[in-house]
């Protein structure tokens, strides 16, 4: 009996001691977000749900506000292995192809986060966005999409009316061409010229980003006038990895990365609205405008931006993109059959 039971012992001992066999994966990841932001604080809550499911596993290395590469760089720096995983947006990417436009803001397309995800995780959305990333080396993982963004007039904006011959501030690409059928005068300047240009009656108005961020950078203190809720951009925000990083990974790494993607995705949605709601009270209070445009207005906003998307579909996988996008929206019902 003493033996059995010495034996036993012994054989505990010798599998406590054993090295653990569960592979190790750490990813280096960078973000064009700072850490006090909205979107960093849900990014450094995604980094701390993998390493804790993972029970650590997965240790990510989170780069914050670009310190590795400039945003527009990220992509490349994953998919040439400086960086393991891009966590900006596929828009920066619309100069290596325009397909990217599609995956990065589509513009005009959704009214919620939680449509355009659909998209994506419901509307075989991914499986065509998949095949644009892995082209390039890399893999798309998830989407986490911080809502509709709202623009900043120094003059009433409640309509398309409102907006002819509208000076404001736009990003290159797709956006100034829609504005431009509606009647606007889109101007394309770096942000830093923002507030300068507002004071001085260069510009009307500005587009930079949701409403609770815009009040955040002051531009309501120079721009009394805001559309809220926003129509015109929400733009998506992607993780994505170098494939053959990506592809090493066991496949438990892989489905928990996944799993905690998609609750970024939920709580992005959810805390972007909820500072929307309280900047909207605080800002209808210190008397600034919001306007909630009407759905006839907005249909005329929809409508010139379907009309521009082909324009820069000018790829097969960007046309692939466009006609995704195009039947997910009559299935749900926002464009007409």
């Amino acid at each position: 009996m003493k033996l059995k039971a010495l034996l036993a012992t012994s054989a505990v001992l010798a599998l406590t001691a054993m090295p653990s066999l569960a592979q190790e994966t750490h990813l280096r990841i960078q973000t064009h977000y700072g850490p006090e932001t909205i979107s960093g604080k849900n990014a450094a809550q995604f980094v701390d749900d993998v390493q804790t499911m993972s029970n650590g596993e997965i240790t990510i290395e989170m780069f914050y506000s670009s310190s590795v590469v400039a945003s527009v760089e990220t992509f490349d720096a994953a998919a040439n292995g400086i960086l393991d995983c891009d966590m900006t947006g596929g828009a920066y990417q619309t100069g290596k192809d325009p397909a990217f436009q599609f995956v990065g803001d589509i513009m005009g397309g959704y009214d919620t986060p939680f449509q355009q995800l659909g998209w994506l995780y419901a509307g075989g959305g991914m499986e065509v966005a998949q095949k644009l990333y892995n082209k390039y080396g890399m893999e798309l993982i998830g989407w986490w999409v911080v809502g509709q963004e709202s623009l900043a007039s120094t003059k009433p904006i409640a309509g398309v009316a409102d907006i002819q011959e509208w000076k404001f501030r736009s990003p290159p690409g797709m956006e100034t061409k829609i504005f431009e059928k509606l009647g606007a005068k889109p101007i394309v300047m770096d942000f830093t010229e923002v507030f300068t240009a507002l004071e001085s009656g260069i510009i009307d108005g500005a587009d930079a980003s949701i409403l609770a961020n815009n009040q955040g950078m002051g531009l309501y203190d120079i721009a009394r006038n805001a559309t809220y809720p926003g129509f015109h951009s929400m733009p998506s925000d992607h993780l994505a990895c170098n494939k053959a990083v990506w592809d090493a990974m066991p496949e438990n790494h892989q489905r928990i990365i996944k799993v905690a993607m998609e609750k970024l995705g939920l709580e992005q949605a959810l805390t972007s609205a909820k500072a929307n709601a309280e900047a909207a009270t605080a800002l209808k209070e210190a008397g600034v405008n919001l306007w909630d445009w009407s759905p006839e207005d907005r249909a005329a906003f929809r409508a010139a931006a379907i009309e521009t998307w082909p324009e820069f579909a000018t790829t097969p996988e960007a046309m692939e993109l466009v006609e995704s996008h195009t039947a997910y929206l009559k299935s749900i019902g926002i464009i007409p059959e």
